[in-house]
């Protein structure tokens, strides 16, 4: 049994090595806080130690995908987030897609229109 039942992998898909980019805070405070985070953008770079790529690897037991992308630049990713089959998706302020939800909710993907940082804060993860 493991020990990290709490620990959520989670897909950050916009992720900006810029440190002024929420991409970069949420990846950050996401690993502060123990999650395993597969942080996802346009140009291989680096969140302090985590590597941003820009591949699409299949990945298992995904709990979240938190979206920094926005709706138009979401589109490409529908097929790999349903392969993923997170537990959720999070939508970021700026990043609600109504017609993503839709799909979401039809592959029992559940959508949160939140902020991941404050939702870190406030013991909402």
């Amino acid at each position: 049994m493991e020990t990290n039942n709490d620990k959520k992998l989670t897909v950050v898909l916009g992720a900006s090595p810029n440190p002024e980019r929420y991409s970069n805070l949420a990846v950050n405070r996401l690993t502060a806080k123990g999650h395993p985070v597969v942080a996802i953008g346009k140009r291989a770079a680096a969140i302090g130690d985590t590597p941003v790529i820009t591949e699409h690897p299949p990945l298992e037991k995904v709990d979240t995908v938190t979206m920094y992308l926005n709706p138009a630049a979401q589109k490409e990713y529908y097929d790999y987030i349903l392969q993923l089959q997170p537990r959720r998706i999070i939508f970021n302020p700026g990043a609600e897609n109504p017609e993503l939800e839709d799909i979401a909710r039809e592959h029992n993907i559940q959508p949160v229109e939140a902020c991941t940082l404050v939702m870190l804060s406030t013991g909402q993860f």
